[in-house]
């Protein structure tokens, strides 16, 4: 829909999973919770990585960038949703409903992109080890984010603007937690076919480059590995990628659920897999990173033990 003719424009209203007021309470606790934990775990990352000299490595630097994102990820959708749990009026602007489509666009990309950093990162640790300072310089990490989040906010704005050209009337329910573009098109009543056809066009390029440059790093991980002749050796180097594995298969398989099929076959019983992909997934990326690792256990006991002792010191200092 053009951008002059906005005005008379209904608000949509966002129904969520359930209409129903006990489910609706129960759903209000779940996600009140998983938004808790979300922020505290990646708000303790970020800062454990800020302050801790032995954590400001490459690694490191894109694990905070994908912390950041995931943090801002849910804090575009979950409060919102929170509001509507408890609230009569489910109503969300046109302008809002469109801001929140341009940040889940921007930020979704941008943690795919951040992904296929990580895998190189990996890529250059394992495969190249001696060349590892060099190959990843603080410059080139820099440059690396910078292209992401670059690339992220103008096809996030992109994808927003061709939003503003599809024309809406008759239903603004939408039974999500949010304003997917899925759902939006669906209830579109102008032609979206030339929308849907340059979304899947330029979606499978941002997302499948990304990850093709994934599954090249980890053939070509796999093979210096299987180089090794030690069993510790291999486990521990296998170890390394480990976690950045995991989060890379939880992140596609649960974004694949929902994209990865037609238009028209776009239904209600996809709203699991879109909570999976929003809310699971970047409340678990903290956890997956921090399992077994040494530095980052020991990073998050110095800030937490610095905290304290301040306060100690606080204390002591005004008796």
């Amino acid at each position: 829909m053009h951008g002059g003719n906005q005005s008379g424009v209904s608000d949509f209203l966002l129904l969520g999973i359930s209409e129903s007021p006990e489910e609706q309470q129960i759903l209000f606790w779940m996600f009140l919770s998983m938004y808790l934990v979300t922020v505290m775990g990646n708000v303790l990352i970020i800062l454990a990585i800020s302050f801790d000299s032995h954590l400001h490595t490459p690694m490191y630097l894109f694990l905070a960038n994908l912390s950041f994102t995931d943090l801002f990820f849910v804090t575009n959708t979950i409060p919102k949703t929170l509001v509507n749990l408890q609230s009569q009026n489910k109503a969300i602007s046109y302008t809002g409903c469109l801001t929140q489509l341009y940040f889940l666009v921007c930020l979704v990309t941008l943690d795919n992109l951040i992904l296929a950093t990580m895998a190189y990162d990996r890529y250059v640790a394992i495969c190249r080890p001696l060349h590892y300072i060099t190959a990843m310089s603080p410059g080139l990490c820099i440059l690396l984010l910078t292209l992401c989040w670059a690339l992220s906010v103008l096809y996030g704005l992109f994808l927003t603007l061709l939003m503003t050209k599809v024309t809406f009337c008759g239903s603004r329910r939408i039974h999500y937690i949010f304003c997917e573009m899925y759902i939006l098109l669906r209830l579109a009543c102008s032609n979206t076919q030339v929308i849907h056809t340059v979304q899947i066009t330029t979606g499978c390029f941002i997302f499948f480059t990304p990850l093709g440059i994934m599954v090249m790093s980890y053939v070509w991980i796999v093979r210096a590995i299987l180089r090794i002749p030690s069993a510790s050796s291999k486990y521990k180097a296998f170890s390394t990628c480990g976690s950045h594995l995991a989060v890379v298969s939880l992140f596609y398989g649960t974004l694949g659920m929902v994209y990865l099929q037609p238009l028209k076959t776009h239904s209600m019983k996809d709203s699991v897999a879109t909570v999976m992909y929003a809310v699971v997934t970047p409340m678990m990326n903290p956890f997956i990173y921090s399992l077994r690792n040494k530095d980052r256990h020991g990073a998050l006991g110095r800030l937490l033990l610095g905290k304290a002792l301040q306060r100690l010191t606080g204390r002591k200092l005004r008796h």
